[in-house]
């Protein structure tokens, strides 16, 4: 029996076959192109996190080369909570277990900014006491610290999260043994303006952070992304032209992050 193919029978099941067909083929593709996506991502995470050391070797370091030589120089992978107490300790010789949740380099700090820190400051808006008190009963924060080592000498990658102007901003910070001092910064942003906001990402934002310190007279002091143009002190960088919401985000993750790892080093000196 011949087929009609102008009847609308023939329409919707040829119609029907071609939707499984290019959807098989979609979802084919997609699986098999996931695992090199997720190398790509963990490469690029390592990427940062080595150049956020401060090293001047680092700076061409290529994400595809990260992986080879990540253990060369990160030594031990440490997660801890608001409270400063040590949840997860690994070292160079322990394999990054995707599925360990607390391994510091496994803490995604934009999810946990999105589903607990987020709700936090947004409830407690104003109120710094209230909301240092919420962060800490929370058990869904962590913040992972990369202890590093080059030629004798100890560095501290630190990570942080918040928001800018439109999304997420994030950093990796790079402190010297002193755990007092940036020695490096790498920042990203997943929104801001092209040309404005987006300009975190610019080396002369990152490098300005180099030398600042969170501390003054044995207390924290945080270091304030100011509108360009005034004159700076050792806790202060500038900020840029026409981002100022962005600068605010910068400023304001960087304060809530780095106090929580400096009442960590103060407290713990065998680190």
């Amino acid at each position: 029996m011949a087929i009609d193919r102008d009847s609308n029978v023939y329409t919707i099941v040829f119609a029907t076959v071609m939707v499984v067909i290019v959807g098989g083929l979609l979802a084919f593709i997609a699986s098999s192109l996931k695992p090199i996506q997720k190398a790509n991502t963990t490469n690029e995470k390592m990427q940062n996190i080595l150049q956020a050391i401060g090293l001047e070797e680092m700076r061409t370091l290529q994400r595809d080369e990260a992986g080879a030589i990540f253990n060369d120089f990160v030594k031990r992978r440490v997660t801890i909570n608001y409270k400063g107490e040590i949840l997860s300790d690994k070292s160079a010789a322990d394999a990054i277990d995707p599925q360990d949740k607390l391994d510091a380099f496994n803490i995604d700090l934009r999810k946990e900014y999105s589903r607990a820190v987020k709700p936090i400051l947004s409830a407690n808006k104003g109120d710094d006491e209230a909301i240092k008190t919420a962060l800490s009963q929370s058990e869904a924060i962590h913040f992972p610290i990369f202890i590093c080592e080059k030629d004798g000498q100890k560095y501290y990658v630190l990570s942080a999260s918040g928001k800018g102007l439109w999304d997420d901003v994030w950093g990796y910070i790079g402190f010297k043994a002193d755990g007092e001092t940036v020695n490096g910064a790498v920042f990203d942003h997943k929104g801001e303006t092209p040309g404005l906001g987006s300009i975190i990402t610019e080396a002369w934002f990152e490098d300005q952070f180099v030398g600042k310190t969170i501390a003054e007279n044995g207390a924290f002091t945080p270091i304030k992304v100011l509108k360009p143009g005034k004159n700076l002190n050792n806790h202060q960088v500038d900020g840029i032209s026409g981002a100022t919401f962005t600068g605010v985000g910068v400023d304001e993750m960087l304060t809530r992050n780095l106090e929580v790892y400096y009442n960590f080093f103060k407290n713990n000196s065998e680190f």
